[in-house]
């Protein structure tokens, strides 16, 4: 495709695709499934194209098998539309025992998961895409890559960034959108805006038969927003609703509209780190609040680029969300996850990003300054002191990751500072 930018999520496609008979691709809306996707298909079924909705959903209920004919791999947009396709792809997965066959794409999770008769296991491989990354949408320099910091503790750490603050704040406004890239700056700002609006008027309404209740998902977001990167619970959430909003809710009906956002995947929270610990220590085990994207806090509480530079305090919660959507990014192709750590007595660390072969790397997330880095450094050494490693390994990195620093580097204490503005996977 011309002028298309080229995404993580390509590669990750194309090993996948070597390993698997079917790959299903989720997440937002707008994230970029479907282009991603296009690149590597040979046919394509669009299922919501409106000039052939009808018939698809037709045939998809009475011959199935039919929608799958096609140059392989075969992409199937939109699949959840039609969730017997479900099915007829893992057959034909079976009965082909062939890699690379479908791709399939979706922005939610089925509505009737009733005609969803087999897991998948073993035909199916997940990618979970999100909005772009700066080293993605070409703000970061790449000059400090994750995966040698895991291959090679020594290396010798070199890194500039050219963000300063001020881009800092119009990036988490803007957001990852692929729609808002490389377009002038109040363009730009309008995806997430209108992105916000179409959740709250028309997405939470299309799935589960949910009743339209706009105002209550607003407010919902607002707290939500207002939450980002703390581990509280639903009924702290509506506290946090209820001060400043005059209606009644309940723990129920708050759980009911978060577990529908996670389903159009508008929030991905983040779960607990369960390290080997030298001492007993009570571990914090509730997930942490984020969006999948900072650009969805700032059009929920309707603030900009200008509101968060005058609010340190708000900017440096949602400069993490920021940062946690890049890390997450970056740690799909290093087939790693990304978890934080809270105990009970208040030590924390913002990201662990844990390998597969049992690496990992401890991440605390601040604004920049002296003072915060200080702070994020003996958090991260005082963690670090914790770890067994006769049970686990070491740490392979311990790292401050910045918004405001002009260049990466290590201090005498071994912590390495690195602006975000300059990682790449």
């Amino acid at each position: 495709m011309e002028n298309y930018r080229k995404r993580i999520a390509d590669d990750i496609l194309q090993k996948k695709l070597r390993s698997k008979g079917a790959v299903l691709i989720e997440g937002p809306k707008w994230c970029g499934k479907t282009t991603t996707a296009e690149q590597a298909a040979k046919s394509i079924l669009y299922m919501d194209e409106p000039s052939s909705i009808k018939q698809n959903l037709t045939r998809a209920d009475l011959d199935p098998e039919s929608l799958l004919e096609g140059d392989v791999p075969r992409l199937i947009d939109e699949w959840q539309l039609a969730p017997k396709l479900w099915d007829a792809v893992r057959f034909s997965v079976d009965h082909k025992r062939k890699f690379g066959l479908y791709i399939l794409t979706g922005s939610a999770v089925p509505a009737n998961l009733d005609e969803i008769h087999h897991t998948g296991t073993g035909r199916f491989s997940w990618l979970k895409m999100r909005p772009m990354s700066l080293y993605e949408s070409g703000e970061s320099t790449g000059d400090v890559s994750l995966s040698e910091l895991f291959n090679n503790e020594d290396c010798l750490l070199r890194g500039n960034s050219k963000l300063t603050l001020d881009d800092i704040a119009f990036l988490i406004c803007r957001g990852g959108w692929p729609m808002a890239i490389d377009v002038p700056e109040d363009v730009a700002l309008q995806q997430a805006i209108d992105y916000y609006d179409a959740v709250v008027n028309e997405d939470i309404s299309r799935i589960d038969g949910a009743r339209k209740e706009n105002a209550y998902v607003k407010r919902l977001m607002r707290a939500y927003a207002r939450n980002q990167g703390a581990q509280i619970s639903i009924d702290t959430l509506l506290n946090d609703l209820l001060e400043s909003e005059s209606f009644e809710t309940s723990n129920k009906t708050a759980t009911k509209y978060i577990n529908l956002l996670k389903k159009i995947f508008v929030i991905e929270d983040m779960e607990a780190w369960n390290p080997n610990l030298r001492s007993k220590t009570a571990i914090r085990t509730s997930d942490t609040r984020y969006f999948v994207d900072p650009s969805i806090a700032t059009a929920a509480l309707g603030i900009g680029p200008n509101d968060l530079i005058n609010d340190l305090k708000t900017m440096g919660l949602l400069f993490e969300t920021m940062a946690i959507r890049d890390l997450r990014v970056y740690a799909d192709l290093l087939d790693a996850n990304v978890y934080h750590y809270r105990d009970k007595n208040g030590l924390e660390c913002d990201a662990v990003i844990h390998c597969r072969n049992g690496s990992y790397g401890l991440v605390e997330i601040k604004l920049g300054g002296d003072k915060l880095i200080d702070e994020g450094a003996a958090s991260l050494k005082k963690l670090s002191s914790k770890i067994d490693t006769d049970k686990m390994k070491k740490p392979s990195f311990l790292m401050v990751l910045t918004a405001n620093s002009n260049v990466a580097y290590k201090r005498n204490d071994g912590v390495i500072v690195v602006p975000v503005g300059a990682l790449k996977p």
